[in-house]
């Protein structure tokens, strides 16, 4: 249907009733606006609004209401679905940007958002918009955002490195004192075949920080495919000081051995501090230490980064057990990590001294916008302290007809209960207030090999058997990455241990002591939470402006079957695709008041598709192999549906259904007693206002139309349930 564009007296009447500007389609900043990180989504809106606060929002939905218009809500996320611009009005959020944390009362009670007007609201300083005062100043501010060299310099370093071509031409040019072989498998766009390698398969240790030449390898045959590049090339090695048990005498987990066996027994390791006590130095940057993968650093008096590092650690203890953060719908996730980070709060110092520890709200990983906080996100506090949903307390937000309510435990009970887990689907939030944690450090960081299809079902069923039974305090994941075009595909392992290094090495112990292929580096170190927030995305490599297509289900486990056809699967696979395994459990089981079921919250892991392609790459298999991987290969593992976070394009309504499980019934009573004439239908909402499922492309913006329906050829045949 072509979209309805505004007269001037619909124009004037919005102008006149919000007090934040209004771009329409003709408007040089329109365009900056509408704009999201998924190329492959065309906007039909007529308008954006830029609201100040709930009560311009609120004028919004009731002019939409009024005219028949549909609104659509832009809080600042990845927006790769495309619901955030397909409305015929976008609400672009970006002007809300208060943010402030607070310790608790005395009594454990909070400042309630009913207590306190918003930054902007009438009668208040308004909040300096110079910083996103202009479409444009947002989108650079979006590209500056997305820089994720601080999570690691030396994971950077490996990514941005030299292609296979490059570093071919660089052994072809020392080959004659060269001992090792070539690379006889790359990863490039429009290859399909298997190609015999050799690959390494006896023990070594991590490698070093230098990541100017490949590492050396030799050993048997093995099978590589598309995407593989085993065999590296030659570089001489370094000896590191070794800690625990080192990759030369520890052997991969078999069987029901327990690969945390050997904790049991003495070791050198210094007692760990209690949970509440950290012994780092409360720097924004790593911490490095003499023990890991990298070069032997001393702190005491050393610049590390740029900044300068006390020669004592310090040990402090939290005062508080939580913090509150209260913040507007345009924060950026990234934004208010920062913000927490910088602004710490008062520690007891046990000994030294500093200027207190930072909190952090349990958000997923970045980037994400603030919505995030109603759609179960999942990150590297849950497991710890439960998804995003869990941690929320408040939620001011904008009802179907225009009310402004702020709903909690004690207010509005029914909302409360929905809001936590669909609530994009029944208003639009404008501000949050959430639980954040003291998080001094975290001992965290990547384990990375090269992808190697013989030996890749070895490490992840290792990683598997070392996460079983893990405390709440250890996140970890693994990434199956391709390419990109010219350069290895790679197997990541990431782990967060949040506490200090003198606990967290022993996890990283067993889970590194896999010897099935050479690491190719080793950086798992302390550093702060903020870095370590970053990480996924720097693996990701993610680009704006590319087609992404996203996929994800929740597993009951990981059977050894299922592991090996993933492996095969993904081997297959175009540039641009990666496949995560993310530990779930821990927290996020405790919690039993959301309209998340009990049977999502105890599924042991959650897996994602996460596929980005070029605007004029032509391949059906950046769309089928991923449904071909969740819906066919994990189907006999599934949890219900996915966490409603990764929820995406063209998702079959039955999905979405079995996201809430036993609890749907209930969702859509509440719905429909809110939002009876389904006005924010621009979400994963899969019904209509008769309660009928649709097609998802009638909710969905379109796609270009250069690429038109090339997006929906080749449906899936199989069948979510």
């Amino acid at each position: 249907m072509a979209p309805r564009p505004l007269t001037s007296e619909q124009h004037l009447e919005l102008v006149t009733s919000c007090r934040g500007p209004v771009y329409l389609v003709d408007s040089p900043s329109f365009r900056d606006y509408i704009t999201i990180f998924n190329g492959n989504v065309e906007t039909r809106a007529q308008a954006v609004v830029c609201p100040l606060d709930a009560q311009d929002v609120s004028e919004v939905v009731r002019f939409c209401s009024r005219h028949n218009f549909s609104p659509s809500v832009k809080a600042g996320g990845y927006g790769t679905a495309g619901w955030a611009v397909g409305g015929d009005i976008v609400v672009d959020m970006s002007k809300i940007i208060e943010v402030e944390i607070e310790p608790p009362r005395a009594d454990g009670s909070f400042t309630s958002l009913s207590e306190v007007a918003g930054a902007n609201s009438k009668g208040k300083s308004a909040v300096d918009h110079s910083r996103a005062s202009t479409g444009k100043r947002r989108r650079e501010e979006d590209v500056g955002l997305r820089r994720y060299e601080q999570a690691s310099q030396r994971v950077a370093s490996l990514l941005s490195g030299p292609t296979l071509p490059e570093l071919e031409r660089s052994e072809s040019s020392t080959s004659s004192s060269s001992d090792g072989p070539p690379p006889l498998a790359k990863r490039r766009i429009d290859q399909d075949t298997s190609v015999n390698v050799s690959s390494r398969t006896d023990s070594t240790e991590s490698a070093t920080s230098s990541l100017e030449g490949a590492l050396n390898a030799s050993g048997s045959d093995s099978n590589s495919t598309v995407g593989t590049t085993p065999s590296p090339l030659p570089l001489a090695p370094v000896r590191l000081p070794s800690y625990g048990p080192t990759h030369g005498d520890s052997k991969p987990s078999r069987g029901k051995e327990d690969p945390f066996g050997y904790l049991n027994n003495p070791s050198n390791f210094p007692a760990p501090a209690p949970v509440s006590v950290v012994q780092a130095n409360y720097t924004p940057h790593a911490n490095v230490h003499s023990w890991g993968s990298g070069p032997s650093v001393v702190a005491g008096g050393r610049n590390l980064f740029g900044q300068e590092v006390a020669s004592v650690p310090s040990q402090a203890e939290a005062i508080y057990p939580h913090a509150y953060v209260t913040f507007g719908a345009g924060m950026r996730q990234k934004e208010i990590d920062t913000y927490t980070a910088k602004h710490k709060l008062e520690a007891r110092y046990i000994t030294g001294q500093g200027d207190g520890i930072p909190y952090h709200v349990p958000f997923s990983a970045h980037p994400v916008g603030s919505s995030i906080m109603l759609l179960a996100g999942f990150g590297f506090l849950s497991r710890l302290h439960g998804l995003s949903i869990d941690n929320l307390v408040e939620v001011e937000m904008v009802l179907a007809d225009g009310r402004i309510v702020v709903v909690n435990e004690d207010d509005h009970p029914d909302l409360w209960w929905a809001v936590r887990g669909a609530g994009t689907t029944i208003g639009i939030a404008t501000r949050y207030k959430a639980k954040a944690f003291p998080v001094p450090v975290v001992f965290a960081g990547n384990l990375i090999y090269r992808f190697n299809k013989a030996t890749a079902p070895s490490l992840i069923k290792h990683f598997r058997d070392c996460v079983k039974g893990a405390p709440r305090e250890l996140y970890a994941n693994v990434l199956l990455t391709a390419g990109p075009q010219g350069k290895d595909s790679l197997v990541v392992v990431q782990m967060c241990y949040v506490g200090p290094r003198e606990k967290g090495q022993e996890y990283l112990a067993a889970i590194s002591s896999w010897t099935g292929e050479r690491c190719l580096l080793n950086e798992v170190n302390e550093k702060s939470f903020l870095h370590q927030q970053d990480s996924v995305a720097q693996v990701l490599r993610g680009k704006a402006g590319r087609q992404w297509f996203i996929r994800s289900a929740l597993v009951s486990s990981l059977p050894d079957d299922i592991i090996g056809k993933t492996v095969d699967e993904f081997a297959g696979t175009p540039v641009g695709c990666t496949w995560l395994f993310e530990l779930a459990g821990g927290a996020v089981a405790d919690y039993t008041d959301t309209c998340l079921p009990k049977s999502q919250r105890e599924a042991m892991f959650t897996i994602a598709a996460l596929h980005q392609w070029e605007m004029d790459f032509d391949d059906p298999r950046c769309v089928t192999s991923a449904e071909a991987w969740i819906a066919g290969t994990l189907k006999p593992v599934h949890v219900g549906g996915p966490y409603p976070s990764f929820l995406g394009r063209h998702e079959p309504p039955e999905r979405t259904r079995a996201s809430y499980g036993e609890n749907w019934s209930r969702l859509v009573e509440i719905k429909q007693m809110y939002d009876p004439g389904n006005i924010f239908k621009n979400t994963f909402w899969p019904l209509n206002a008769q309660g009928e499922m649709v097609d998802p492309r009638t909710h969905e913006p379109p796609t270009p139309e250069y690429i038109g329906d090339r997006f929906y050829e080749n449906p899936n045949p199989l069948v979510y349930d």
